[in-house]
């Protein structure tokens, strides 16, 4: 996958549902200074680099609490390729995910001293509370519209058939956790190609993601990343 963008964007949606906040969501118990590293590993179960994350801040807006993530991402050699921050909202139960946070600041400068033009939208990513075997969850979407010198492209990502598939024991290097599979499907859209995938996601309360895997539409293995270290 050569452009740096899509690339970009299908890695941020894949882990951008890492998390969720103290007072709202019982899956993510989280508080401020709170740590977590995941290690990615390619299709050959070898480790292609780590993301850490830091819980840097919490807060109440209005009826809504926010939660905001400061995401470092390193190669397997342990070379930094970009940090950022994101945030999220938690509401009656319900987390939500804010897509245009999830753009690593430095590139969205970079694009904009280029003299792109970059649209972001979408319907956000749901997690509810109360999660149960065989319950189905809401899709979600998200557009990037880009525009330079006349040149106008657009990505897409449709995250469809959401579903909680069971419960499972999941081990890591981190340890053993019960966890809530669920599974989608991913389609890209970008350049008159479409792209296909499906994911798996374990979720823990009061950890969050512990694992998720990525396949191509035929069933194989394109990557995949587990919690590999985690301090409350």
């Amino acid at each position: 996958m050569k452009n740096p963008l899509l690339s970009t964007l299908l890695f941020l949606l894949c882990i951008g549902f890492a998390f969720g906040q103290d007072s709202c969501s019982k899956f993510y118990p989280l508080k401020e200074g709170s740590t977590f590293q995941y290690t990615n590993y390619d299709k050959k179960g070898k480790s292609d680099g780590t993301v850490n994350y830091t819980v840097s801040d919490v807060r109440s807006e209005g009826s809504a609490s926010v939660a905001t993530f400061d995401m470092k991402l390193t190669d397997k050699k342990g070379k930094e390729i970009f940090e950022t921050n994101y945030s999220f909202s938690c509401e009656d139960g319900l987390v939500k995910i804010d897509y245009q946070s999830l753009f690593p600041s430095q590139m969205m400068q970079q694009y904009s001293e280029m003299g792109l033009e970059m649209d972001i939208s979408g319907t956000d990513i749901e997690l509810p509370n109360n999660l149960s075997e065989g319950q189905e969850l809401n899709d979600a979407n998200v557009t990037v519209s880009m525009s330079m010198s006349g040149i106008n492209m657009n990505v897409s990502v449709d995250q469809t058939n959401r579903k909680v598939e069971k419960k499972e024991s999941v081990t890591t290097s981190a340890g053993t956790f019960d966890c809530y599979l669920i599974t989608e499907d991913n389609t890209t859209k970008t350049m008159g190609a479409t792209i296909k995938m499906k994911s798996k996601l374990w979720l823990a309360e009061g950890i969050g993601m512990i694992k998720q895997e990525s396949y191509k539409d035929n069933g194989n293995l394109i990557s995949k990343s587990e919690l590999s270290a985690y301090n409350e």
